[in-house]
């Protein structure tokens, strides 16, 4: 079984955590080393898309100081302190389909989505 470890930066509350799957970190870990580079994923929400929020991934390569770090298998995921409380509970996870691949967020939060999964309501 698969743990995952979140580190918050020592000034802040700790909140319900975020998790991990071990299919993304393995997803992580392959990109990084693919560029051959130490890539984390950023997970951001974002005012807009067609149900109000949206989710944001990018790779980066350093966090911000007050990111919250979620470790599974050795890969790293970052929220920042405005994202977490829309993201509370919440699994990145990253699914390869036959329609194609893509991390995807598992929010408890989210009373409603679009179609495609990326845009969502509270």
């Amino acid at each position: 079984m698969t743990t995952a470890t979140i580190t918050l930066p020592s000034a802040r509350t700790p909140a319900m955590p975020v998790t991990l799957s071990a299919r993304a970190a393995a997803r992580i870990k392959a990109l990084g080393l693919k560029e051959g580079r130490d890539l984390m994923l950023r997970v951001a929400v974002d005012a807009g898309g067609c149900s109000g929020f949206q989710y944001n991934f990018d790779l980066i390569e350093a966090a911000e100081e007050d990111d919250l770090h979620i470790r599974c298998d050795g890969a790293t995921a970052l929220v920042d302190a405005i994202s977490l409380s829309l993201l509370k509970g919440s699994e990145i996870d990253f699914i390869d389909e036959l329609a194609g691949a893509e991390f995807r967020i598992h929010n408890p939060n989210a009373k409603s989505s679009c179609g495609c999964g990326v845009s969502f309501s509270i």
